[in-house]
């Protein structure tokens, strides 16, 4: 059971939400928070002495704004040799919502320069050998059934592919089989950047607290809501103590302990277990210039999602560069600045026999990671090479990036399982609130907070004033956009405008999607002028 403490305190140590790490999430759910509810106190508590420095980081994260345009692993095939792209709908959805989120934030001016966290990078799948071929063949057959993909080219011929990349494609065998599929629409996130640029936001508001180098000790379960006990990093004996209705821990890989700390019951469902990335990047600018692209392979037999290669242009804080990867890397952090007795500290009665259980079912996997951690520098540069034949050691040097725990999961009356992805956590009371996993997270911040709305803030969430703020945000929510073509192709075309990214726009459609927008912020008196 939760401790529980008396719900008395003084006023000035009561806020309404504590947000638990600086990140994508902790800064999306406050932004929406700040927008919803002004008047709400909201208090974030960072261990670091920045935000977005762990997984959140331009460096630490492949920063693809995933919308399952190229991830081959987001359309399993299945056993009548099939293609499943439920997931990749979903995904796309999600990434949709976020990107809308976006644009509402730089078209009210709460961001002025788009383009300092968002750029029009194409999203490529590309595969080699004739079964892989064949795969990515049904794949784009498959993709183009949906008006979410509408507009994804596909070629096998070497020249037409050696046009659109011509890094991965000078060099190669030409006799090699080979296809690839294009989709222009594809973007590059800097998570980092947006992540410090929507605090900075939050930081205009008397209302939100910015606790930089505050470490959280203790979380108690109070009549109306949780004491958070924190502690100044380098000082651990100076402590406060604050009362919130609302606790969110998006603390990265460090979420599974602090949840472990509030001792709800949902927690004991959990274990974690840490895998660190490595990339090799260059910024030789001639290369760059050659590879304005996003290319994803398919991934090794046993190889975890977050494992799936690609050799991407990346945009941070200006700066063009190459990334490719991610290798796998081993460490008992649960995050990059953590500590190594995270990955023991974690364990106890309820999750060490569901672990267990995963790494004697999961032996490809185990197998993968294992080869991953006596992986030498040559192998590393072999494997570029297969994505780009003419790749010297020389311009390229490895990069420590963050650390993701995957998540392990024991449902009443099942052994322990493996869960890829992001699982967003609540107590019975929607008084806590907690997100662990990793990929596609931070493309999808915007999807899973308003899941966090709903569950946790069910009465608000229901309410009229809510509903019509988060449709001027988000004006797609609550509507497929796989289902509504036309609403999926106006959106698309608005945010591309309003973010900046280069893509062909319907300019007789952007004026009156811009008009519908501006008469709904009228309606709910936000209208930011």
């Amino acid at each position: 059971m939760p401790n529980s403490t008396s719900s008395e305190s003084p006023s000035r140590d009561r806020v309404d939400v504590v947000l638990i790490g600086g990140g994508i999430m902790s800064a999306t759910l406050g932004t929406f928070i700040s927008q919803l509810e002004p008047d709400w106190k909201i208090e974030l508590f960072e261990r670091l002495d920045s935000v977005a420095q762990e997984s959140s980081n331009g460096l630490n994260n492949a920063g693809t704004g995933h919308s399952a345009l190229a991830e081959m692993n987001y359309t399993p095939e299945n056993q009548n040799g099939e293609i499943d792209i439920t997931k990749a709908i979903n995904i796309d959805e999600q990434f949709q919502l976020s990107r809308q989120f976006w644009a509402y934030l730089v078209r009210s001016g709460l961001i002025s320069d788009p383009n300092s966290f968002i750029n029009s990078v194409p999203h490529f799948s590309f595969v080699w050998g004739e079964k892989n071929v064949q795969f990515l063949r049904k794949r784009y057959l498959a993709m183009t059934t949906s008006p979410l993909f509408e507009g994804m080219e596909y070629s096998e011929d070497h020249n037409t592919i050696k046009n659109w990349l011509p890094l991965v494609m000078k060099g190669r065998d030409p006799s090699q089989p080979v296809g690839a599929t294009r989709m222009v629409l594809g973007t590059d996130v800097n998570f980092g950047a947006l992540t410090r640029q929507m605090v900075q936001m939050l930081l205009q508001h008397d209302s939100f607290k910015l606790n930089l180098g505050h470490e959280v000790c203790e979380l108690n379960r109070t009549d109306d809501g949780w004491q958070v006990t924190v502690a100044e990093r380098h000082n651990k004996h100076k402590r406060r103590t604050i009362y919130a209705k609302h606790v969110f821990i998006g603390a990265g890989g460090a979420s599974l302990k602090l949840l472990q700390k509030s001792g709800i019951p949902e927690a004991r469902q959990y274990g974690g277990f840490p895998v660190g990335g490595q990339f090799l990047v260059t910024d030789n600018q001639e290369l760059v210039r050659q590879h304005q692209a996003k290319v994803y392979g398919k991934a090794a037999i046993g190889a975890p999602p977050m494992s799936v290669p690609h050799l991407d242009t990346r945009v941070i804080d200006g700066k063009h560069l190459l990334l490719f990867g991610p290798f796998a890397s081993f460490s008992s952090k649960f995050l990059k600045s953590g500590s190594l007795w995270d990955l023991f500290g974690s364990l106890n009665l309820s999750n060490l026999s569901p672990m267990v259980q995963v790494g004697l079912r999961n032996f490809d996997l185990v197998r993968y990671l294992i080869g991953q951690l006596c992986q030498s520098n040559n192998a590393r540069y072999r494997a570029l090479k297969e994505f780009f034949p003419q790749a010297k050691a020389e311009d390229w040097k490895l990069w420590q990036a963050g650390q993701r725990v995957q998540i392990i999961k024991k449902e009443p009356g099942q052994s322990g399982q493996l869960r890829f992805g992001t699982e967003l956590i609540c107590d019975e009371k929607g008084s806590l609130s907690a997100l662990l996993g990793a990929s596609p997270g931070a493309s999808t911040s915007a999807a899973i907070m308003l899941q966090l709305l709903e569950r946790c803030f069910a009465d608000q969430f229901a309410s009229e004033r809510w509903q019509s703020k988060i449709k001027t945000m988000i004006p797609s929510y609550g509507v497929s956009l796989n289902d509504n073509a036309k609403i999926n192709e106006r959106e698309l075309q608005l945010t591309g405008k309003i973010l900046q990214l280069t893509a062909q726009f319907d300019d007789e459609a952007i004026p009156n999607a811009i008009k519908m927008w501006q008469e709904g912020e009228r309606r709910t008196g936000s209208l930011s002028m």
